[in-house]
């Protein structure tokens, strides 16, 4: 993947939604509009987005942030609920990404353009484009997971920005989250300023010193698939269809389906290609595949499920 180009499967052009500056100026970026949903008032990283505000606060800020967008209503309560966690998150993550609201009663226009049939619906835009993140209300573990996706794909394309607060901090929950480990600030610091070989340098000194630190196994795994999909071959999945056996074509078209989201594609290719291949070959991708189990998350449902896959294939 490259990072001059955002390339993701499924990706939809909001373009066609710019509208022109209404009269006495554009509106200005982070403006409330309309009510807030029922999780709470805009607040620090959180924006209420309307019809007029969008080219501003969605399209115009993602070409340097990415932007969350959240599509609710004030009939679904399952938007109330998700709708106090993505204000949450959106404090802790400091302007990592901006949280923008989208009442689909009162912008019908944008809730077609995005196809939503249900709330809550949340996406990302990246560069003007759309990325389909999850429907409904997950729990805050998977959000984040889907979260931190988001952000190695912003990297990996570039944007590399920190949005400022654009209100009131959002009121804190009743019980103080963890403060972040410092064990972990640099290698985190690192890949928030895009510096992917500082990073995996500094988590790799993190697991000389403790090599089971279950976080910087995954933190460094992350960082190496996002340096792996910076610069993707135009053939190679071409190369991967037309030779089963080529590991390096199916490790890098694997590397790519898990960065576009597409999690279970990844592990079925690769434990088909170790199903055709033999020594070190097979081995080498056995090892790649552990290293992406590693990316999403060894509790995963489809971690688990492919281990059993791969435990079938190996015996």
């Amino acid at each position: 993947m490259s990072q001059s180009n955002f390339s993701r499967p499924g990706a939809i052009d909001l373009s066609s939604l710019r509208r022109p500056p209404a009269p006495g100026g554009p509106a200005a970026p982070g403006a409330p509009a309309g009510a807030p949903p029922a999780g709470g008032p805009a607040g620090s990283y959180v924006l209420n987005v309307s019809e007029p505000t969008f080219q501003a606060d969605v399209i115009e800020q993602s070409l340097q942030v990415p932007v969350v967008v959240e599509f609710w209503s004030p009939r679904s309560q399952a938007s109330t609920a998700l709708s106090q966690m993505l204000a949450r998150l959106a404090t802790e993550y400091a302007g990592k990404f901006l949280l923008a609201r989208i009442d689909i009663d009162a912008n019908p226009q944008l809730a077609q353009a995005v196809g939503v049939q249900s709330v809550p619906l949340v996406i990302a835009v990246l560069r003007g484009q759309v990325v389909p993140l999850f429907q409904g209300a997950p729990a805050e573990a998977e959000v984040r997971q889907y979260f931190d996706q988001l952000l190695q794909v912003a990297v990996a394309n570039g944007i590399t920005g920190r949005a400022e607060p654009v209100g009131p901090a959002a009121e804190a929950p009743e019980e103080d989250e963890p403060a972040p480990n410092p064990r972990y600030e640099a290698a985190e610091n690192a890949v928030g300023a895009g510096d992917l070989d500082g990073a995996i340098a500094a988590y790799e000194e993190l697991l000389k010193e403790t090599p089971n630190d279950a976080e910087a196994k995954s933190g460094l795994a992350r960082v190496q698939l996002v340096k792996r999909t910076q610069d993707v071959p135009a053939d190679v999945r071409t190369r991967a269809a037309d030779n089963p056996e080529d590991v390096e074509a199916q490790q890098l078209v694997a590397d790519v389906d898990l960065m576009g989201g597409h999690v279970e594609d990844a592990f079925n290719r690769l434990i088909k290609t170790i199903q055709v291949t033999a020594g070190d070959e097979r081995n080498a991708v056995r090892l790649h595949l552990l290293e992406l189990f590693e990316v999403v998350g060894a509790d995963d449902e489809r971690v688990v499920k492919a281990r059993r896959r791969l435990m079938a294939a190996l015996f």
